[in-house]
C-alpha cells in the first residue's frame, strides 16, 4: 500500500516538474505504471492533475509579470516567448490546447498569464490537453 502511494506520489511530482522548472519527460512513469498493472484511469487522472498545475504555475508568474523569473528558472528565452506569443495572437485561447508540447508549451501558459487570460479558460484548454496528451500516452503505453 504505502509503496503505491508513493509511486502514485512520484508520478505526481514527476509530471509536476515536466511542467514548470526541470527539462523532464512523465511518460516514462506513465507507461511504467499501466504496464506494471496500475490503475489506468488513475495515472491519467494524477498526472493530468499534476502537469496542469506546473502549468498553473508558469501561469501565474507570467500573470504577475516575472518575466525574468520565467527566462531564468524555466529556461523559456526571448526567442520561444515571442514564438508563442504570434501563436497566441493568430489563433487565440486554443493555442492553450498544445501547452503539452517541448519547447514552446511552458511559453504557451506563460503567454497566457502575461495577456491575463481569465484563468478558468486557461485551465480548460491547459487541462483538456494534458489529459488527451496522457491517455494518448496510456493507449500506446496499454498496446505496446
Amino acid at each position: 500500500m504505502i509503496n503505491t502511494i508513493a509511486i502514485y506520489c512520484s508520478l505526481f511530482f514527476t509530471s509536476f516538474l515536466a511542467s514548470t522548472i526541470i527539462p523532464l519527460g512523465s511518460e516514462g512513469v506513465v507507461t511504467y505504471m499501466i504496464r506494471n498493472g496500475h490503475n489506468i484511469v488513475s495515472v491519467v487522472i494524477i498526472a493530468s492533475i499534476g502537469n496542469y498545475l506546473g502549468a498553473c504555475t508558469t501561469y501565474i508568474l507570467g500573470y504577475i509579470g516575472r518575466q525574468k523569473a520565467l527566462e531564468k528558472y524555466l529556461k523559456i528565452n526571448q526567442v520561444e516567448f515571442t514564438r508563442a506569443e504570434k501563436l497566441f495572437t493568430k489563433y487565440g485561447s486554443p493555442m492553450l490546447l498544445f501547452t503539452w508540447l517541448p519547447i514552446v508549451g511552458d511559453a504557451l501558459a506563460a503567454i497566457g498569464g502575461i495577456f491575463k487570460l481569465n484563468f478558468l479558460l486557461f485551465s480548460i484548454y491547459v487541462f483538456t490537453g494534458k489529459f488527451i496528451r496522457y491517455l494518448v500516452v496510456a493507449y500506446f503505453a496499454g498496446i505496446i
